[in-house]
This record gives C-alpha cells, structure tokens and sequence, in this order.
C-alpha cells in the first residue's frame, strides 16, 4: 500500500530560438504536453512497474489533473483509493522544457499548484480510514509525504498501529520526518538527515554520528540515507552500519524522482521478504538506473535483473 501525496507531474514541451521584446526571457512556441504519475504516485507506479501490486491512498481534487490522474491509476493497473473534494486542487508540478531545433531540451521554469494548508476534518478523517482498510492486504507500507497535507496527524496515528502490529512501514518525508517517529523504516536524502539532526554532514564521522542520532530519535528498526553520488547508508536499531557504495559508474542525467524509485524498491523488497541490507542494495540499483532516465520516471523488474546480472 502507498499513502501519499498524488502528484500529476505535468510537462509542457516547446521550441524556442528568440528573446522577448517584454522581458528578458525566452518565448516559448507550444509544441506538445503531457501528465504523469508523480510524487506519492510515481512511488505507486515504480512499484507497479517492478511487477508489484499496489494500492494507492490519497487525496485528489474534482478537476481536470485529478481526472487526468485517475486515468493513469487505470491504465497502470494501480488501485486507487483516493478521496476527492470540490474544496481542494489536484496537487500538480508543471515543467516547462524547451531547445532550440537542434538541442535538447531543457527544463526552463516550474510552476507548482495545490492544497495550501491543511485538508478538511471531513477528509482527513476518511484518508484514515482509507489506511486501514487497505492495509489488510498490505504486506508492506509506504508513505510518501511531500508536505501537500494527506499524511496527517490522523493518518500517522494508523501507521503507528500498523507498524506495532508488525507490518513495514517506511516513510519518505520531504519536510517532516520527526513526525514519524515509531515507524518500521525512514528514507532520508544527507541535507533532510541533517535538518533532523541539526548536525551538518560533511565527514565520515558526522554520517555516522547524524545516523544513529536519527535512528535514536524516530525509534525506526532501519534508517537508509541516500547520499547521491555516494551511494547509500544504512543504519539500523541495534548499531549496525552499512556504508553502499553507489552503482555504475555513469554521471546523472536527471535526478527527478529518485526518492520515489528508492523507496519503491527497498519496500517492495521488504514485502516479498528480504532483509534491510537485501532491500537497501536493490534499491542502490534501481536508484541508479532511474537517474539515467530524462524526468519522472520508473524503472522495470527486467531492467533490474539485467542490472543484477551484469554485476555477477
């Protein structure tokens, strides 16, 4: 099961070759667009896409990106139950990308639309009650929380009882992670470790030192820290450390969405019964073979055991 923010990540594509005579920007000529699954629901769709089977819980707005969304639920044989309201907007990232004839393109602007502020009663209460219930054919959890206000304080109280029922939940959270503590796993990125710990990480020893404080902190049984071209730490209840180094050798092409795939995979592992330090190196794999990937996207189950074997 995903609990989340859904996000319809919308691309705009154009061409562009002259400055404006308004401003000193560039003009875009419209060429074409389009919406994917983002946020908590790209987490849904790389799961989806590593053969896994998904429910996704959230909330979506009566409009056109929340319908545009349902579509895509649809069409990737997600399970969608989201509860939807007039009094709220689809959570949406619009990406405006545009070259010249013969270049590629680049992202120019962002323009980000949503819910400002806390969901209503009404819905915040229903989002709870959507946990629980499709949590009893969960063999796993997932939470994405990209600070839009699905991920509640009703919400986290319902993991809490899941996680101490001994189901795995693990927890990306963009802007709170401190309030998930009492949680089975937390993803943090270096600067979102640093923000929880207030310790700056530049050193070896600050990781280590910032790790198992976070780890103290939230009371989880495993804390991954991704690290970017560093690879991955993970950290676990009982003082342990594993130090990942990252895979492959090739640079970035766009870092749009990593987290999604990384905690896809590391939960999606957990389900089908592999240990923190199995799950953690599948995720180190699949991480790296969704940045090479222009814009949000996932990565497929054959092209991480191509991965694997290529490794042997």
């Amino acid at each position: 099961m995903l609990v989340g923010d859904l996000v319809a990540d919308h691309y705009l594509y154009g061409q562009t070759d002259r400055v404006s005579r308004e401003a000193p920007v560039l003009i875009v000529r419209y060429e074409s667009s389009e919406v994917k699954l983002g946020g908590g629901a790209n987490v849904a769709a790389n799961i989806r896409a590593l053969s896994g089977q998904v429910t996704a819980v959230g909330a979506l707005g009566v409009d056109a990106m929340g319908s545009s969304l349902r579509k895509l639920f649809d069409a990737a044989d997600i399970r969608l139950h989201a509860v939807s309201s007039r009094s709220i907007e689809t959570e949406t990232k619009t990406r405006i990308l545009a070259g010249g004839i013969s270049t590629t393109r680049q992202q120019m602007l962002r323009v980000d639309r949503g819910q400002r502020g806390p969901l209503p009663p009404r819905m915040r209460k229903a989002i709870a009650r959507q946990v629980a219930t499709a949590a009893k054919d969960a063999d796993a959890v997932v939470v994405s929380d990209y600070g839009a206000g699905v991920v509640n304080d009703e919400v986290r109280e319902a993991l809490r009882k899941l996680a101490a029922d001994g189901l795995p939940v693990c927890v990306d959270s963009r802007y709170a992670l401190a309030a998930f503590a009492g949680l089975t796993v937390c993803k943090p990125n270096e600067p979102e470790l640093e923000a929880l710990t207030g310790r700056p990480v530049r050193t070896k020893e600050d990781l280590l030192e910032a790790g198992r404080e976070a780890v103290r902190k939230l009371g989880c049984q495993a804390l991954l820290v991704t690290r970017g071209r560093h690879g991955m730490a993970l950290f676990d209840a009982k003082g342990g450390v594993d130090l990942i180094p990252v895979h492959g050798a090739k640079s970035a092409v766009d870092v749009t969405g990593a987290g999604d795939t990384v905690i896809a995979s590391f939960a999606l592992a957990l389900a089908a019964g592999a240990s923190f330090g199995e799950a953690a190196r599948l995720a180190n794999v699949a991480g790296s073979l969704v940045v090479q990937k222009p814009g949000t996207a996932t990565v497929s189950r054959e092209e991480l055991l191509e991965a694997l074997r290529s490794r042997r």
